[in-house]
């Protein structure tokens, strides 16, 4: 029985990795360590980027929302702080989507 190195073993570690990665970077070695560690660098950044795009969404659907009440963003916003109330962006944003009758009263609930 052929005994195969730790070197082939590795190698083929970095061809599994490399699937789907186009030239070069699928084919050779050298070249697809390189592709790897830079895919890795950028799905990193990529991870942070993400939560700051959907962070931003969120307040463009809040402020589309809010204007829908006549009241802006910004306003929206400062009058939850003084009322103490603690929803996040993100599930004020979903309430505004999904069931905008309770953002109503919300909004509502705020200016009284």
């Amino acid at each position: 029985m052929r005994v195969k190195s730790i070197a082939s073993r590795k190698h083929k570690k970095i061809r599994q990795a490399t699937k789907g990665f186009r030239n070069a970077a699928r084919r050779r070695i050298n070249a697809g360590k390189q592709a790897i560690m830079h895919a890795g660098q950028y799905a990193y950044v990529g991870r942070r980027l993400r939560k700051r795009d959907m962070r931003s969404l969120w307040i463009v659907r809040l402020s589309a929302a809010a204007k829908a009440e006549g009241t802006s963003y910004s306003v929206l916003i400062n009058k939850l702080k003084k009322a103490n109330i603690e929803i996040d962006r993100k599930i004020l944003s979903d309430i505004a989507i999904k069931d905008y009758n309770t953002f109503k009263k919300i909004v509502s609930d705020l200016s009284n």
